[in-house]
C-alpha cells in the first residue's frame, strides 16, 4: 500500500482549486438512472469513489463518457457523460458495493425506473453502523415490497411507485437522497420532512430539476415532490466540494499560513468559519472563493459539536481536532453523528497530542508541538487529520493506508507541494 511522507513545519501559502465534491458528484451519477437520456456532470473529480460508482453504473447498462481531462483535474473541463439508455441489470453485486456506502443510491433510481432492484448491503469507510433502514422504510411508504436476505436489499414495486408524505425520525442525507430520487418518478405527491438540508443534497434537487423533476422547497427540511412519467437528460456543473475547502483552510491555520480557496463558496462552511475565527484565523469570502490566513495570530482552543447542515460538519471534526491539538488553552470536540469517528484520536496521540475521550466527546488540551511518527489511517477524514498534523510536526510523518484519502481527496500531495509543503507518496512496489 502506498503511503505519504510528510516534513512538518512549513506554512503553507498560495492558491488552491478546490475540486468538484464527492459527496454531490455519487449521487448525481446515480441519478442517470432515472432517464434513458444523456445526463452531462462537469467539475467532476477525479477520485476512487468516482471510478467505484462508474463501474458499478456500467454493470448496470449505463454508457459513460470522459470528455475532456483538464491538467489539473478538477476543473469544469472534466465533463461526465451517462447514458441509461437501457437497464441491464438491476442487481448491485456484493463485489462493488462493498467498498462504497454510497452504492446504496442506485436503490430508488432502480425502483423507481425498473420497479426492481437487489442490492447489497453497502459497505465503506469504518465509522459507524450508518444503517440503511431510513432508505428502506421511506421507499416501503412510496409503495415498494422490501426485504434483506443474505445480505442484499430485495425490492419490488407493483407498477409506479405512489407519492405519500414521509417523515424522516432522524436526519439522513443518504435516505433524503434515494427517497428524492426515487419520488421524481412516482404518481402523485411525495412530502418528505425533515430531509437533509446540505448543499450536495440541494445540488441533487437543482440538476434533477433541470431533468424535468418537478421539487419545491429546495434548501429547506421539507421537500414537495410531484411525480413525473419520465425525466430527459440534461447539463449540470457539480459544486466545490466545501469538505476538501474546509481541510484546506484548517491547513492554512495549523501550519500559520495563508491560503487563497478558488472556486469555495463560504455560504457553505459558515459554521467552520465561526470556529476558526474563534481559534485566531481570518476566513472571509474573497475573489470569488474563501481566503484563510493565521500569520500573525496565534491558535486559542474553541468547543466544537457536529450537527446537520448547516450546523458544523462531521466529515470536518477530525481535521479540527488536528489543529486544536496544537491550540492555547483545552477544546471539547463532542461527535454526534457517527459513533466511532474518534479512531485518529489514538494516532494523534502517538505524535503527542493530549486528548481525553469521555464518551461521544474528546477533550483536548493543546501542546507545544506534535512529534513526527508513524501513524495509520482508519478512515477517510481520519486520514486528513493525520495529514494536517504531520504538516505541523516535527521531524518526518509517515501516513499508512492512503487508499482512504485517495477516495475523497484529489491530488492530495501535489496541492499541498504546490503551496509550500514537503509531503510525498511513496510507491509500495510489489
Amino acid at each position: 500500500m502506498d503511503r505519504i511522507l510528510i516534513r512538518g513545519g512549513a506554512p503553507l501559502n498560495g492558491s488552491v482549486h478546490v475540486a468538484g465534491a464527492k459527496n454531490a458528484a455519487l449521487p448525481l451519477m446515480a441519478a442517470s438512472l432515472l432517464t434513458d437520456q444523456t445526463l452531462s456532470l462537469s467539475n467532476i473529480p477525479h477520485l476512487a469513489d468516482i471510478t467505484t460508482l462508474a463501474n458499478l453504473l456500467s454493470q448496470h447498462g449505463v454508457e459513460i463518457a470522459m470528455n475532456g481531462n483538464a491538467p489539473n483535474g478538477g476543473h469544469a473541463g472534466r465533463v461526465l457523460s451517462l447514458t441509461a439508455e437501457r437497464i441491464a441489470s438491476t442487481t448491485a453485486p456484493y463485489d462493488l458495493v462493498r467498498k462504497m456506502r454510497a452504492s446504496v443510491l442506485v436503490l430508488g433510481p432502480l425502483l423507481a425506473r425498473c420497479g426492481e432492484a437487489t442490492v447489497s448491503l453497502p459497505g465503506g469507510c469504518a465509522i459507524g453502523s450508518r444503517p440503511v433502514d431510513l432508505h428502506l422504510k421511506g421507499l416501503t411508504q412510496l409503495g415498494a415490497e422490501i426485504e434483506v436476505d443474505r445480505g442484499n436489499i430485495l425490492a419490488k414495486a407493483a407498477g409506479r411507485l405512489v407519492g405519500t408524505r414521509i417523515i424522516l425520525p432522524q436526519v439522513s442525507v443518504g435516505a433524503t437522497e434515494n427517497i428524492l430520487m426515487a419520488a421524481t418518478l412516482a404518481e402523485g405527491e411525495t412530502i418528505l420532512e425533515n430531509a437533509a438540508r446540505e448543499p450536495e443534497v440541494t445540488d441533487l434537487a437543482v440538476c434533477l430539476q433541470a431533468m424535468g423533476a418537478q421539487i419545491d422547497g429546495v434548501g429547506t427540511d421539507t421537500l414537495r415532490i410531484t411525480g413525473v412519467e419520465a425525466l430527459h437528460g440534461a447539463e449540470h456543473p457539480v459544486l466545490a466540494d466545501r469538505v476538501e475547502a474546509g481541510t484546506y483552510a484548517i491547513a492554512a491555520a495549523i501550519t500559520g499560513g495563508t491560503l487563497e480557496l478558488e472556486g469555495a463558496r463560504i455560504e457553505q462552511l459558515e459554521a467552520l468559519a465561526d470556529v476558526l475565527r474563534a481559534a485566531g484565523t481570518t476566513f472571509e469570502a474573497r475573489n470569488g472563493g474563501i481566503f484563510v490566513s493565521r500569520s500573525n495570530q496565534e491558535l486559542v482552543g474553541v468547543d466544537v459539536m457536529t450537527e446537520p447542515f448547516p450546523g458544523f460538519p462531521t466529515d470536518l471534526q477530525a481535521q479540527t481536532m488536528a489543529l486544536l491539538t496544537t491550540a492555547n488553552g483545552a477544546s471539547m470536540v463532542t461527535e454526534t453523528i457517527f459513533e466511532n469517528r474518534f479512531m485518529h484520536v489514538p494516532e494523534l496521540r502517538r505524535m503527542g497530542a493530549n486528548i481525553n475521550l469521555h464518551g461521544s466527546s474528546a477533550m483536548v488540551r493543546g501542546v507545544e508541538r506534535l512529534t513526527g511518527a508513524p501513524v495509520m489511517a482508519s478512515d477517510l477524514r481520519a486520514s486528513a487529520s493525520l495529514v494536517l498534523a504531520g504538516l505541523v510536526a516535527d521531524g518526518e510523518t509517515i501516513v499508512n493506508r492512503v487508499y482512504h484519502l485517495d477516495r475523497g481527496y484529489e491530488r492530495l500531495e501535489q496541492k499541498l507541494s504546490e503551496v509550500g509543503a514537503q509531503v510525498e507518496r511513496i510507491e509500495d512496489r510489489p
